[in-house]
Formats: C-alpha cells, sequence, structure tokens
C-alpha cells in the first residue's frame, strides 16, 4: 500500500473529469487537492488512465507518495472536508 497527496491544475475543461476520477480512488480534500491509499495495482491502473485524461502539454499533476500514513498534516483554516475513517 502507498499513501498519495496528489494535487492538479488542469485546463477546466477537464477538471471534472479529473475530479470525478480521482474521486474513484482518493478522499477529496479541497479543490484540486486528494489523498489516501490505494493498493500497488490501483496505483498503476490510476496513474495510466489519469495521464489518458490529461493534456501533458498544458496540464499539471503532482502526486507525493509516502510508504504508509506518516505524515503530520496542520489545517490553518476551516478544513473543507475531512476524513473521518481510514482503514
Amino acid at each position: 500500500m502507498v499513501y498519495l497527496l496528489i494535487v492538479y491544475d488542469v485546463s477546466v475543461e477537464r477538471v471534472n473529469k479529473v475530479h470525478k476520477y480521482l474521486k474513484t480512488y482518493l478522499h477529496w480534500q479541497q479543490n484540486s487537492v486528494f489523498e489516501g491509499e490505494v493498493s500497488s495495482s490501483q496505483y498503476q491502473r490510476m496513474m495510466s488512465e489519469l495521464f489518458d485524461l490529461i493534456d501533458p502539454d498544458v496540464d499539471s499533476v503532482m502526486i507525493y507518495e509516502f510508504p504508509e500514513k506518516y505524515l503530520q498534516k496542520t489545517i490553518l483554516g476551516i478544513e473543507k472536508n475531512p476524513i473521518d475513517f481510514i482503514l
């Protein structure tokens, strides 16, 4: 398993497709930010399908990988979409 933090900036015509796709694997946190844990096979499938959804010449997707959920998250202001329960 790998814990991911994904931040993206894609053209407006692809924003909804990327958002909807990432929601199938990860937890939405706030505008253009997802996080969560996936298996190795899910990760490989997600990377391939995500690459097909974007235009690599104009879009940007940053993926931060963590071996496990050992990261400290500090939120200033409100948390837009808290994760209540993670397995």
